[in-house]
């Protein structure tokens, strides 16, 4: 095996090369962001659909924050598996982390802590801290589920098969929207319960498709180069220390971003109209995340097309902007036109008062689509590079921004909490991407020196 095939250049990287990689992947992503409007559509049509949509939220937000350990194990494989080393060495790394995140969700559910968490710390309505303790024992199987496919999911990109990832989000929408019928027409579980068991069956069954869709991949990444048949390997130098380096930022990345929406419902929980926000923050949420998923599928791709000596940096960032453009116009046409009513009332089932709610809010999000794109493409441009600190210090920086913007315009200007939220957002993710700007040209100035492959810088 060849020592430069990590670089995957060069390679005609026309806009259509580019599009033809990548739009498996924004597929994928597409699909998983479809998940968030169809469930809240569920549970928006299910028995007390306010109690029902705030406990839904609160649920998925701290599901997500305990899954945010895993969460970049999909760009680690993609950046660092080359061989069966580094094959070998990741995976045992993914399942201890894969342990951990379990063992994070488990203590949330201890009765004690979990009193304490829904009631003192979020200060929730008690009826909506029973429905979220419910509805995340429904989410126990989800954090090692979204770890182990991720996993394999980076293995697959990383071998150029990235339809076979769409393939496999094809059938967790399948088990998920099956689930989620099933059980809220044949069962009386709270609608809370309902959304939560069926992300976590589309995920479980997901991961299993994409185990065995991977089989040739990891089958020949063990043949290829495998020590104990006595070939040589060009990982050998990766051990766990060189992995949890290069990992440890990208950790605390997900854990300071996914803290932004724990960090969120905690403001709407003691600022204006709490229920009212609580309530319609899923479903903005699950709109805003259909566009920030592109950014985030996108992430991916540079990673693997960009090349060992940032010689894609080009034509790639000239799709990464006209691909924002486009997003963002797409958003704008949906928040600021007669659309808004027909996604929020008829598609997501909100009532005309809780629909003005969302489209205040969404209107808040301007150019968030625009700057995730620009700002996955400066993190793949890094993690190519093995410099993962800079992102962990601008997701630092963004959170801080929205907790600062949430208090001036949510305290001190008293607006609604979730307009005051998205608005937190966005100041956010403007201070991320301006922060990153020299940090990315840096690594692509020194992509041809030895100290840019530096794990962890």
């Amino acid at each position: 095996m060849s020592a430069d095939r990590s670089a995957r250049a060069p390679i005609d990287l026309s806009t259509g090369r580019i599009l033809l990689f990548w739009a498996p992947l924004a597929a994928t992503w597409l699909m998983m962001a479809f998940e968030g409007p169809f469930l809240a559509a569920v549970v928006a049509r299910l028995p007390e659909p306010t109690i029902g949509l705030a406990a839904y939220g609160v649920s998925i937000a701290i599901a997500v924050l305990v899954e945010s350990p895993v969460i970049m194990l999909l760009s680690a494989a993609t950046a660092l598996v080359e061989d069966a080393v580094s094959y070998r060495r990741l995976r045992g790394f993914a399942n201890g982390l894969n342990a951990l995140s379990t063992g994070l969700l488990l203590l949330v559910l201890i009765p004690g802590i979990g009193d304490f968490l829904f009631g003192t710390v979020l200060g929730l309505p008690e009826q909506v801290s029973r429905l979220t303790y419910g509805a995340l024992w429904w989410f126990l199987p989800w954090p090692a589920a979204i770890g182990y496919r991720r996993f394999v999911q980076g293995v697959l990109i990383r071998s150029g098969k990235t339809r076979l990832v769409a393939y496999g989000t094809v059938i967790r929408l399948a088990g998920m929207s099956g689930g989620a019928i099933a059980l809220a027409t044949l069962t009386d579980l709270p609608g809370a319960s309902v959304g939560a068991a069926a992300l976590s069956t589309g995920v479980v069954i997901e991961a299993l498709v994409a185990r065995w869709m991977a089989r040739d991949a990891i089958n020949g990444l063990l043949a290829a180069s495998d020590p104990a048949a006595g070939v040589a390997t060009i990982s050998e130098g990766l051990g766990y220390r060189e992995i949890a380096t290069f990992y440890y930022p990208l950790a605390l990345t997900s854990l300071i971003g996914l803290a932004i929406q724990p960090m969120l419902t905690f403001f709407m929980g003691r600022g204006v109209e709490p229920v009212v926000s609580l309530a319609v923050f899923p479903v903005v949420g699950s709109l805003a995340f259909m566009f920030r998923a592109i950014g985030l599928s996108f992430q991916d791709a540079v990673i693997a097309l960009l090349g060992s000596n940032g010689e894609g940096y080009r034509e790639i960032s000239r799709f990464a902007f006209g691909l924002g453009l486009l997003i963002t116009a797409i958003l704008a046409a949906i928040a600021f036109t007669p659309l808004s009513a027909v996604w929020f009332q008829t598609v997501s089932g909100l009532s005309p008062e809780l629909a003005r709610y969302a489209t205040t809010a969404a209107r808040a999000l301007g150019p968030v689509p625009f700057l995730g794109v620009w700002l996955s493409l400066q993190r793949g441009v890094l993690m190519r590079n093995r410099r993962t600190r800079p992102i962990t210090y601008a997701t630092a920086v963004e959170i801080a921004t929205v907790a600062a913007v949430f208090v001036i315009v949510g305290r001190g200007l008293g607006w609604t909490g979730v307009t005051a939220a998205f608005t937190a957002v966005t100041g956010g993710r403007v201070t991320a991407n301006l922060y990153m700007l020299t940090k990315t040209r840096r690594a692509l100035l020194g992509a041809k020196s030895p100290e840019a492959r530096t794990v962890g810088d």
